[in-house]
Parts: C-alpha cells; structure tokens; sequence
C-alpha cells in the first residue's frame, strides 16, 4: 500500500451509527467517509428521523437503517443488514448518546437508578454491544470509534449525568482496545468541543457551555462538525494502524487549557 493510499478509505467498508440530522456528527463522519470511498451502511433512530435523514444520504447511495438500540434486536439486526449488504466490516462509528431529560438537567445525586441505566445502557454500554456484534465480521482488522467529551475528565457545569456515563465510556474504551488488538482491531474515544447537535441541545445552558470554550480554547473558537469528521475518519484509515485505547480530542485546544 502507497503512502499517499493509507490516507484514505477506497475499498473499505463501513457501519455508522446516529444520524439525525445535517448537523449530526455521525453524518459528518458518514459523509466524509464516503467522499474518502467508503461503501457506508448507516442508522437514524425511527422512521421520523428518517424524513430528516434520508435526503442527506440518497444522493450519496448510503444505506439508510433505523435502530433504537433499547428495542430487542435492532442492533444484531442492523449489524446482520450491514454484514449481509457490505460482506465485511473495516470500521465502526458509534455516536448514540441519551439521557432523560430530568436525569440529564438534575443534580447527579439526584439522578433516578433507572434514569442512570438508561444513560448507560444508550451511551455506554451499546457501543460494547456494537463491538461484539462487528468484531466477527471484521477479519483483516479495522477500526471502532466513539464519541466522549471533556466532562467525562472534568466536572463540566451542567453537564450533569452524562460525566460519569462518558467517563465509563472512556473506560470501556481502552478495555475494549486491550480485548480486541490481538485481532487488529482498535478503538478510540473522538472527544469534540461543543457543538450544537440535536443531542447537545438537551443539556441545560448549551449556549454558556459554548461561549465558555470560545473564550477558552486556544484557537478561539468552536470546532467544526468537518474538523470532528476529518478526525474520525483519519483513525479509520491505515495511516493510524499503531494507534489504539485513546480519547483524542478535537476541541479546539480547549481541554489543554486550565
């Protein structure tokens, strides 16, 4: 393989989920993917997201799924589809993320034990799900990302519930990387700055999040939903074959700062 060949994605082949709208990061890294020459399966959570969604993913020829990964079996389904429309799998992008919203806008020891589940079952604990269900089916190797953010380091205000979810998230991470090197397969945590998604619009006071990184990072501003995909899809191409277990930020410098 040139040099000039292992910064790209020709001939590989793709899962990406959580689409749900053009200003989702999984559509960002689904679409970047593609233009990079990835054949790309992806999902949105319902018919309804797919009114949103579809539009954005014809025109491309990326196959559209729906998954709600609370419903039995729609994640082994999703993967089953993807297997049987692809052949195999080189890389996994997981960017699912919920919590109920009077879990997610409360104290954290005000959190429901059921509300604190659900969290975790969604945001966390899928992605190991996912990774069970793919790694069959990824025999040469490949990649596996998913989506954290600074507050899984750090108490961020506001961001409540979804700190200690991310940080086991993170965890997960490098246990999964541990597990799965010795079939070639490695996994990373993606940490961007804020950026307004329909996920992010949940949490409390979003915007003084924002402002908050502006004023701290040291490029001055908010990271890009292109920058996010430019990251993402670089760690599942073969340039970044000696990289594994590591949450990479792109955040605009905002997590080096005090």
């Amino acid at each position: 393989m040139s040099q000039l060949s292992a910064f790209d994605l020709q001939g590989k082949k793709g899962l990406v989920l959580g689409l749900a709208n053009d200003h989702s990061i999984a559509w960002g890294c689904a679409r970047q993917a593609r233009a990079m020459g990835a054949e790309v399966v992806a999902s949105c959570l319902n018919e309804k997201a797919r009114t949103y969604v579809e539009p954005l993913t014809q025109p491309l020829g990326i196959d559209l799924q729906t998954c709600n990964i609370e419903t039995p079996d729609d994640l082994e389904k999703l993967v089953n589809h993807a297997v049987a429309k692809l052949g195999s799998l080189d890389f996994v992008i997981h960017s699912i993320a919920w919590a109920p919203l009077e879990d997610l806008h409360g104290r954290v020891i005000d959190s429901s034990s059921v509300g604190f589940a659900r969290a975790m079952e969604v945001s966390c604990h899928s992605f190991a799900t996912l990774a069970k269900l793919c790694a069959p089916h990824m025999s040469q190797g490949g990649s596996m990302i998913t989506m954290t953010y600074l507050g899984a380091d750090e108490a961020v205000p506001h961001y409540g519930l979804m700190g200690p979810v991310k940080a086991a998230l993170e965890s997960l991470v490098r246990y999964m990387a541990l597990e799965l090197g010795p079939q070639g397969i490695r996994v990373h945590a993606v940490s961007p700055g804020p950026i307004l998604t329909r996920a992010a619009s949940g949490i409390e006071a979003f915007d003084v999040l924002m402002q908050n990184n502006i004023a701290k990072a040291p490029l001055g501003r908010l990271v890009t939903l292109e920058e996010i995909a430019n990251l993402t899809t670089f760690l599942c191409t073969d340039a970044s074959s000696g990289m594994t277990g590591q949450t990479i930020y792109a955040d605009a410098g905002s997590h080096a700062v005090n």
